[in-house]
């Protein structure tokens, strides 16, 4: 595997967070929420993980040309995301997420995909030169299914590694999975691409052998707090979690990924690697919003050795 950028080509929001003691049910009103702003989008975020997890990252994705765009380019910029390839788009306004979070870190969303909608398999095509330079490809389900396809062939041509994240979940053909080389549903994702219930190790077993058969690669169903169960069609196992008091476990998903994706392009195994993915998402549910909670890489490490 060539070693170097990882590319992540997906969605960028805002998210607009509203803070509860609780969530809302339906066709209720809850008085006495805190309102926040934050930079979000499952691409974006993941972009942000990776960058602060140690990783030279360079982002493909559309915003639209308005405040929200800018600003959301520029926080990617902040954190050193190479962002030649965005795209700012004339016809669209930048995509928005709007969060419940209640006291216990659970949360509730609801997004307007707005520009993410019309990212492009032309757009992912005029990105050529970073997908020679990747080692690493991280793509998720916020953007067409066509542009995601797209840029997994690119990135298996090129001969990179493809970290798919099937999020939100959605049915997948087999034409896409065969070119992952590491799938990272959850329990939820994981039984809809199956349509077998995850229920503990020997559930997330069963599907990930269901996945494997499909032609991924590798198999990393993430458990929340519990850890992650990893198979490979040679050996399989939960890898534990790290316990640590959740305030938000918004992006925790995406911090994850992208610190993945970091670890495997230093050329550490799938294990190691997804105990290096654990710690980043651990310390991310301990603060709050999506990109603002991803930790620096001298967090994580720190949080490894503690453990060790």
């Amino acid at each position: 595997m060539k070693k170097g950028l990882i590319l992540v080509v997906g969605s960028s929001n805002t998210d607009m967070i509203v803070r509860l003691d609780r969530l809302p049910l339906p066709g209720e009103t809850l008085i006495g929420g805190q309102f926040s702003t934050a930079p979000g989008g499952k691409g974006a975020n993941q972009a942000v993980g990776a960058a602060r997890a140690g990783g030279r990252v360079a982002f493909v994705g559309r915003v639209g040309e308005d405040a929200l765009g800018r600003s959301a380019l520029e926080n990617l910029r902040r954190d050193g995301v190479d962002v030649r390839h965005a795209v700012r788009d004339r016809g669209a306004p930048s995509g928005v997420a709007f969060i419940f979070v209640a006291r216990g870190g659970e949360n509730s969303i609801a997004v307007a995909s707005g520009a993410n909608d019309r990212l492009s398999p032309a757009d992912v095509g005029r990105a050529r030169s970073a997908f020679r330079q990747a080692g690493v490809l991280l793509v998720q389900l916020e953007t067409p299914l066509s542009t995601v396809a797209q840029a997994v062939y690119l990135a298996s041509k090129a001969g990179a590694r493809v970290i798919l994240n099937p999020a939100p979940a959605r049915p997948l053909p087999d034409r896409i999975l065969r070119r992952v080389s590491i799938l990272t549903p959850n329990e939820h994702e994981a039984e809809l691409l199956t349509g077998i219930k995850v229920n503990g190790d020997s559930g997330a077993a069963r599907a990930a052998k269901a996945l494997l058969r499909r032609g991924v690669g590798a198999v990393i169903v993430t458990l929340g707090a519990r850890g992650a169960f990893v198979a490979d069609g040679k050996s399989q196992g939960l890898v534990r979690g790290f316990k640590v008091k959740a305030v938000d476990t918004t992006a925790a998903g995406d911090i994850f990924n992208g610190a993945l994706a970091v670890a495997l392009a230093e050329g550490r195994t799938v294990p190691d690697a997804v105990r290096f993915a654990q710690a980043a998402a651990a310390i991310s549910v301990t603060r709050p919003g999506a990109q603002p909670s991803a930790p620096l890489r001298a967090e994580i490490d720190r949080l490894l050795r503690s453990t060790a």
